[in-house]
C-alpha cells in the first residue's frame, strides 16, 4: 500500500444502531436501499449493512436483506457490498444466509471476526459489566474454509491484536483466503454499543495504537482500514496517518457517536472524501476495488450459485 493506491471507504451504514442513538440510522429495506445508494453516490467503495433484525438467520434473514438489496443491485450490479453474520450456534449458520443471497445477487465478500473479546460498558458502579464474544480457534477455521469454498472475500474485523496475530498465522501458512481484507476497530470512549462511557474495548485511536498495527502488518501487503466504535473517526489523528501510511477508511453509522452531533452516512462518507482529496490520495472505483482485494467481479457473480463460483 502506497500513497498512490486508491482508497476505499466502507460505509457501515446502520449495525444495531437505532434510530434512538441517531435518527438517521437506515432499518427498513426501503430506508437501507435508499441510504446505501446515496452512499455510493457520495463516493463510498464499500456497503457493509445489517437487515433489520440480526436474530433471523438462514432463509428468514436471505429474505430480509434481498428485500433491500435486490432492486439495488439489479441497477447497480458492480456495486460492492456485504452482510453481517446472523445470531446463530456455529459459525457456519451464522454466514448460511449469506451463501443463499450470493445465489440470488451479486455478493463477493462476507464477514469473518477472526477472535473473542469482552463487550459491553459500565454498571451503576462504574465498573464493566457485559459479555464475552467468542469465536474459537475451530470457529475461525470454519469461518474461513467457508469463504474458501464459496469464493467469498472475508472481511476481517479486528477488535483487538489478538485477532490479527490469528489473521497473520493465516497468512503466513498461505491459508488465508483470496479477498481478505483487515478492518483495525479502535475502541471510542463510548465504547462498541454507545450507552454510556467509560467501558471499551480494545487500542484507543490514537498515533501510536495505529502504528503498533502497522508494525504488525508490516510486510504483509494486506490491505488494511480504520475505524472508531463509539466516537468519532474524523476527530482523531488516525484518519489522516491511516490515508499517508497507505491505508484506508471505515465509516458509518454503525460505529459512529457523537452525543451532540447526528450525522447521515452520507455526510459521513463526504467528510471521508474530503480528507482523502486533502491528502492527496485518488480515491477507489468499484473496479479498483475488486483489483485491489482481488475479489471476483460481482457482476459476474449476479444469478449463479455460489458454491460453484
Amino acid at each position: 500500500m502506497t500513497a498512490a493506491t486508491p482508497v476505499l471507504v466502507e460505509a457501515a451504514i446502520n449495525g444495531m444502531s437505532t434510530k434512538e442513538r441517531n435518527p438517521h440510522v437506515p432499518i427498513t429495506p426501503e430506508e437501507i436501499r435508499a441510504d446505501a445508494a446515496r452512499c455510493l453516490d457520495a463516493g463510498a467503495t464499500i456497503i457493509h449493512a445489517h437487515n433489520h433484525d440480526i436474530r433471523l438467520s438462514g432463509e428468514a434473514a436471505a429474505r430480509a436483506y434481498l428485500e433491500a438489496w435486490a432492486p439495488l443491485l439489479a441497477e447497480r450490479p458492480d456495486a460492492l457490498w456485504y452482510p453481517t453474520l446472523c445470531v446463530a450456534p456455529d459459525p457456519v449458520a451464522k454466514l448460511e444466509h449469506v451463501r443463499l443471497v450470493a445465489e440470488q445477487v451479486p455478493l463477493t465478500m462476507a464477514a469473518v471476526d477472526p477472535g473473542s473479546t469482552n463487550l459491553g460498558g459500565p454498571a451503576a458502579d462504574g465498573l464493566p459489566e457485559g459479555g464475552v464474544y467468542a469465536n474459537s480457534y475451530d470457529d475461525i477455521r470454519r469461518a474461513f474454509a467457508f469463504c474458501a469454498e464459496h469464493r467469498l472475500g472475508p472481511q476481517l474485523a479486528i477488535y483487538e491484536p489478538g485477532f490479527l496475530q490469528c489473521v497473520l498465522t493465516y497468512h503466513r501458512a498461505g491459508q488465508l483466503p483470496a479477498g481478505s481484507m483487515v478492518k483495525l476497530y479502535f475502541g471510542g470512549e463510548w465504547g462498541m454499543w454507545a450507552r454510556a462511557r467509560g467501558v471499551t474495548f480494545g487500542l484507543p485511536p490514537t498515533r501510536h495504537a495505529l502504528l503498533a498495527y502497522l508494525d504488525m502488518l508490516e510486510g504483509t501487503g494486506l490491505p488494511w482500514s480504520v475505524s472508531v466504535w463509539g466516537g468519532d473517526l474524523m476527530a482523531t489523528p488516525v484518519a489522516r496517518l491511516a490515508l499517508e501510511r497507505g491505508g484506508h477508511l471505515h465509516v458509518g453509522l454503525e460505529e459512529h457517536f457523537d452525543p451532540d452531533v447526528k450525522p447521515t452516512n452520507v455526510e459521513l462518507v463526504e467528510q471521508a472524501v474530503e480528507l482523502i482529496d486533502d491528502v492527496g490520495r485518488p480515491r477507489a472505483t468499484s473496479a479498483d476495488a475488486v483489483s485491489l482485494l482481488h475479489l471476483p467481479s460481482p457482476a459476474a457473480s449476479a444469478g449463479s450459485p455460489a458454491t460453484p463460483r
